[in-house]
């Protein structure tokens, strides 16, 4: 099982051999394929930028060095590197659904036309099945596999860097600042994840915790939110029934393009240990039942069923490690001794925007690197947003892009 102390200082790293500040282009990536491969690469260009996805193999934790983790660089070819932004996705994600959709207009090509190298680092258990998922797969093995990419890229380019990561990803961002002191470490990008709460949910969170770790002993290491199934079924057979219970008639069933816009709009209301999260759900929208589940309306806000189904249908296994839930759940739990991250120790500037409808205001974390002496904290809410919208809209793009 991780475990972290926070008290620990955070480890020196040693200075890099700077690579000529005029690498760019095939040579830039020629010379970060060199540095990571470890499998076959691929090199995937598009119009007007150039895109690398390697598998790095390496003696991760459990049986971890059989299963790879997935790096993504993709850079303009006319810009010189200005820096490198890494991107971390969130739970159950890759790099690909969550910041290369909607097609262009992703994340990672919003930051590569400024002139950014954008790195995505995919979690190994996207290319994992279930029984491969190690009970030892929590935060602190996500982190080591970050910081293994992070400390190779900066021995050989030496570039200034950012770590941005969304809903789980932005944990991991937070946690891997915290450990990472190189003056090269410039800013933390939070999208719309949850520090430490207080009061009542402090509560909840320890026994959402206690829940995580209570399927670990019992050997389950790996859950699957059936996400991409939902999905396709919403886009697929629309009108067909789905297995789950209309609320105004249990004996009726909600339609599956129904039931996808209800568990996107309302995932607060639904079963599962960690939904209650939630202020309301992933998405932001509207859900009117009708006289029978054909005649329900609904609609998506900010982001439409084809882009959900556009990320989903880019997802590997979909599959969270549990390790990784206990270890998020002990965040939210605040002073948890199974894990929590050293917010007195992150020193780069942070940027930390949630959305109204996602996971809501619970601002203690930046709160808590605020008061350890780090004055360059800001901490906003993105109104009538949900949890994936902040990555995947039109609208969250235009109010994020503009802070960067």
């Amino acid at each position: 099982m991780d475990r972290q102390q926070p008290d620990d200082a955070p480890p020196a790293l040693a200075p890099p051999a700077l690579a000529p500040p005029a690498l760019s282009g095939p040579a830039l990536l020629t010379l970060i394929e060199r540095t990571l491969s470890t499998g076959t690469a691929a090199h995937l260009p598009g119009p007007g930028f150039l895109r690398l996805t390697l598998p790095l193999f390496d003696g991760g934790p459990g049986d971890g060095d059989s299963i790879p983790i997935t790096v993504d660089v993709i850079a303009d070819p006319s810009l010189p590197p200005r820096g490198i932004v890494y991107l971390l996705p969130g739970g159950g994600l890759n790099f690909a659904a969550s910041f290369l959709t909607p097609d262009d207009q992703g994340l990672a090509h919003r930051l590569r036309r400024q002139g950014h190298v954008v790195v995505g680092v995919t979690p190994r258990e996207d290319a994992a099945r279930p029984d491969e998922v190690s009970a030892e797969w929590g935060l602190a093995a996500h982190r080591r596999d970050l910081a293994r990419v992070v400390a190779a890229l900066d021995s050989v380019l030496g570039l200034p860097y950012q770590y941005a990561g969304h809903s789980a990803g932005a944990a991991l961002a937070l946690d891997a600042a915290a450990h990472d002191p190189s003056p090269r470490l410039r800013r933390v990008l939070v999208l719309d994840t949850t520090g430490p709460l207080t009061g009542e949910d402090t509560a909840r969170a320890a026994a959402t915790r206690d829940a995580y770790a209570a399927q670990l002993a019992a050997g389950t290491h790996a859950a699957d939110p059936g996400l991409t199934g939902l999905v396709s079924r919403a886009v697929t057979d629309p009108d067909g029934a789905s297995p789950v219970p209309w609320p105004p008639d249990p004996a009726l069933r909600f339609t599956h393009a129904g039931l996808a816009h209800y568990a996107l709009i309302h995932t607060a209301a639904l079963p599962g240990p960690a939904n209650w999260i939630y202020a309301r759900g992933h998405a932001a929208g509207t859900y009117t039942f009708g006289p029978t589940p054909a005649e329900d309306r609904y609609t998506l806000t900010h982001t439409p069923l084809s882009v959900w189904h556009e990320a989903t249908a880019a997802l590997g296994s979909g599959l969270i490690p549990l390790a990784l839930m206990r270890d998020l759940s002990a965040i939210w739990a605040a002073g948890d001794a199974t894990y929590s991250i050293p917010w007195h120790h992150i020193r780069a500037e942070v940027l930390w925007l949630n959305t109204e409808h996602g996971r809501g205001d619970h601002p203690e974390g930046a709160t808590l690197i605020r008061a350890s002496g780090n004055p360059r904290v800001t901490y906003r809410i993105l109104p009538n947003h949900g949890h994936a919208d902040i990555t995947w809209s039109e609208s969250a793009a235009n109010a994020l892009v503009p802070l960067l």
